[in-house]
């Protein structure tokens, strides 16, 4: 498990790139399922950098949600607003 401690300047970076990105994985009415959490993994694989919407949920539950997520996969929450989180976690070094 890597230290998830993140430098004010390199969350700042981050959160500057993650403006322009659109939502690529929605949470629905099912709430944060196995398929939903990994295909969350994926993306992270794949771009680094993400952005989540959460649908239909209170701010409580989103909360919950966004812990979750980053709890299991290891990731990093470098911003959030309304139903919108952005998502960080370094693509796997290749050996």
């Amino acid at each position: 498990m890597r230290e998830q401690n993140l430098s004010n300047s390199k969350r700042k970076e981050l959160k500057k790139k993650a403006y322009s990105l659109k939502p690529i994985i929605m949470i629905g009415q099912n709430g944060l399922t196995d398929a939903v959490i990994k295909e969350i993994d994926i993306a992270l694989n794949h771009h680094e950098l993400i952005k989540v919407r959460a649908k239909g949920s209170d701010k409580d539950e989103r909360n919950e949600q966004c812990l979750q997520i980053k709890e299991k996969l290891n990731a990093d929450i470098i911003h959030r607003i309304g139903f919108i989180t952005v998502f960080y976690r370094p693509a796997p070094e290749v050996s």
